[in-house]
């Protein structure tokens, strides 16, 4: 249906109303500026930054009341004496294997690997993730054990040598924030069971190399839970960071290519 001047009926109602449209909108085009607003921008989640924050007050708490003996700390001389009681030849072999494999030299030494890797491969963002994580959870357990200077379990408990303080771990710091960041980094585009054996084969090692610190006398129960979540809290905040930046950088690219 048309009016006497040939415009159609619904195109004259928009322009009573006020709202004449421009050209038609071609492929590939986008709207902004043409005959109608875009629409709201999609809402912010919160998430992962709320997780984040759960993830840091944990480990404050952690570290807190293992410095004051309170929470894990209450069982901490029972949990050291049923390790000295359950020790053989065996498993120590084997927990001194993993604890040197686990150590944070050995972390240390990883995460420049698979840095180098990823320069190689003109990844650098993803290189910079790997090697911030690493070095970032370092410099953080190493200032908290200069700052808290607990002391470790009794010399006569530890089957190997240790020479500084005790809260955190720096063993299970390393281990959760070093392995995560692998884990961060190969989730995309992995089956379901792909990532489950992923998170369940880290969660082992992690889980293994922090109580052979408890087994082999050089750390307190609570200080390994510190350590995994220390370590936890600033693999999560890392790797936010590094996820934001990729959203960001893809939305950019998005919009310069309209």
């Amino acid at each position: 249906m048309s009016t006497t001047d040939g415009t159609p009926a619904g195109r004259e109602e928009r322009v009573r109303g006020g709202r004449a449209p421009g050209p038609p909108v071609g492929p590939g085009e986008h709207p902004a500026g043409l005959d109608h607003p875009l629409g709201p921008p999609a809402p912010r989640s919160w998430g992962p930054v709320g997780g984040v924050v759960a993830l840091v007050l944990a480990a404050a708490a952690a570290v807190l009341s293992a410095f004051v003996g309170v929470g894990p700390a209450v069982v901490d001389q029972l949990v050291l004496g049923e390790a000295v009681e359950a020790r053989s030849d065996l498993v120590t072999a084997v927990a001194v294997a993993v604890t040197d494999i686990g150590s944070t030299a050995v972390m240390g030494v990883l995460a420049g690997l698979v840095t180098l890797l990823l320069l190689i491969r003109r990844r650098h963002r993803d290189a910079l993730f790997v090697a911030g994580t690493a070095v970032g959870a370092s410099l953080l357990f190493s200032a908290l054990k200069r700052l808290l200077g607990r002391d470790r379990p009794p010399e006569v408990d530890r089957l190997v040598g240790a020479g500084n303080e005790s809260l955190p771990s720096g063993h299970a710091t390393m281990a959760v924030a070093v392995i995560g960041s692998m884990v961060v980094l190969l989730w995309a585009g992995q089956a379901v069971a792909a990532r489950l054996a992923m998170v369940a084969a880290a969660a082992l090692w992690v889980g293994a190399v922090g109580l052979t610190r408890i087994y082999l006398g050089v750390h307190w129960f609570s200080d390994v839970v510190a350590g995994w979540l220390v370590g936890g809290a600033w693999l999560a905040l890392c790797a936010t960071v590094w996820a934001m930046a990729a959203r960001r950088r893809a939305t950019d690219r998005g919009v310069r290519a309209t």
